[in-house]
């Protein structure tokens, strides 16, 4: 989420953060969908990154967007950084590198994701384009150097920016030069939660293959489909992964909260300021040893920030997020929680899932998550491709959607935003070899017309 939490109460003891996890289940009733997505600005002359500063920067595209929607500005030492809709509706965040994030509301259907998507890329475009702003959706910027790469005036991404590279080869590539499309959903009990959760990493490099949009890297075919999903590979092994110990004996609300405990924090936030403790356990702060807290034990805001900060391929807060997707084209973004509403929302489909991926063992899991980023659909899992999983997996979503019945004002039901997906299915090509069919044919050897086919 774009807001950093703010609740102020030390925490006393280890089960407050546990019941803090467990306060997320919510009857059946009351399931929602939410879907985050990025998309990368860039000038529409020239196709140039674009900076914060100036009359036609970031920083004037939220200021306008704030005029225009109402919404309350999230100001950081005198910057607008973000916009959130007090009414309880979405908010729209900046990534390190001015990618621009809506978060979604909590929605009951796809067709209101479609609706939310369709309303924020209108006001979008009604500000940016007279600013010279253009957005694209691919999982990562195809033709920018990191160098060229501004950085957005938040404090947080400063101290990340010095952290990551201590830590693996790509995590500055992750911040600055990527976008991605989450799917967050609900759970209805601990029991739910884990079934959920082992379903999705296990199926997490279908969605991978399926939305795989990122094969270029400074103007050239980088070997993989999803780049964007190589780099999670050497970004910070300590707080990402396919977490092969969720799949053991004895998952829960505890286990997820004696894993975050030890994966180093990045920041403590206090007032206005990110303080650096980068490094550091959360285990050792909440035991009031943390060497820029002396003695002081952390509240249940640094403890929303810490979760906010772990990343997974599939990650547990008071929601599941869907982690493995490359940022697309808007007409394929509503097709990702299409496709996790339709395995997760609906038990048979569920069901089915599990019986997909439950023998598969932790090795195999990982190296299924290893190969998907180069060879997509033709990575292979015991003796099957993953193709044939993928084609499996849609299927489910699709009948999972049919059973949900939720239709829109024509009587149509959700399955209808699985279509691209289907599509893909039927054609056997993943959207970045589709891209790479175009860039050593009719685009002749350039990413440039991605700035224009590509974009929103």
């Amino acid at each position: 989420m774009a807001r950093d939490q703010i609740d102020m109460t030390p925490l006393q003891s280890r089960d407050e953060l546990v019941a803090w996890l467990e306060a997320g289940a919510k009857p059946v009733s009351e399931f929602r969908i939410g879907t985050e997505h990025e998309k990368t600005p860039f000038t529409l002359e020239g196709h140039h990154p674009v900076a914060y500063e100036g009359a036609r920067g970031i920083g004037a595209l939220l200021d306008g967007m704030k005029l225009l929607l109402g919404w309350e500005p999230i100001m950081e030492r005198g910057n607008i950084i973000g916009l959130y809709d007090v009414t309880g509706g979405g908010a729209i965040s900046l990534e390190p590198g001015g990618q621009f994030e809506l978060s979604g509301a909590p929605v009951e259907t796809v067709h209101q994701t479609q609706s939310e998507l369709m309303a924020h890329l209108a006001q979008v475009r009604e500000i940016a384009a007279p600013l010279g702003i253009g957005f694209l959706g691919l999982g990562m910027t195809p033709s920018w150097s990191r160098a060229q790469i501004p950085v957005m005036p938040k404090g947080r991404y400063k101290i990340m920016t010095n952290y990551m590279p201590k830590v693996g080869r790509y995590g500055l590539d992750m911040m600055y030069r990527t976008c991605t499309v989450q799917t967050n959903l609900d759970f209805s009990s601990e029991a739910d939660m884990v079934k959920k959760l082992r379903v999705s990493v296990a199926l997490q490099p279908v969605a991978t293959a399926l939305f795989a949009n990122s094969p270029f890297t400074e103007g050239k075919p980088n070997g993989f489909q999803s780049f964007r999903s190589e780099i999670w590979r050497d970004t910070d092994n300590a707080r990402s992964g396919m977490i092969p110990w969720a799949f053991e004996d004895g998952m829960g609300f505890e286990r997820w909260v004696d894993y975050a405990l030890d994966v180093p924090m990045y920041f403590v936030k206090r007032g206005d300021a990110y303080i650096d403790v980068a490094g550091s356990s959360f285990r050792d702060f909440f035991n009031g040893k943390n060497p820029a807290f002396p003695g002081e034990r952390p509240t249940l805001s640094d403890w929303a920030n810490h979760l906010s900060t772990i990343f997974p391929e599939v990650r547990l807060k008071r929601y599941l997020e869907m982690r493995g997707a490359d940022g697309v084209p808007w007409g394929r973004l509503p097709a990702l929680p299409a496709f996790w509403v339709g395995l997760l929302y609906d038990d048979t489909s569920l069901d089915a899932a599990w019986d997909i991926v439950k023998h598969w063992n932790a090795h195999e899991r990982q190296a299924l998550r290893d190969d998907v980023p180069r060879f997509g659909f033709k990575a292979r899992i015991r003796d099957r491709y993953l193709f044939e999983i993928a084609k499996e997996c849609v299927t489910l979503a699709h009948s999972g959607l049919r059973r949900r019945g939720r239709v829109d004002q024509l009587g149509r039901d959700e399955s209808r935003h699985l279509e691209p997906l289907e599509r893909t299915i039927d054609c056997g090509h993943s959207p970045a070899e589709e891209m790479l069919e175009k860039f050593h044919g009719s685009w002749q050897g350039s990413v440039e017309p991605a700035y224009e086919e590509y974009a929103f």
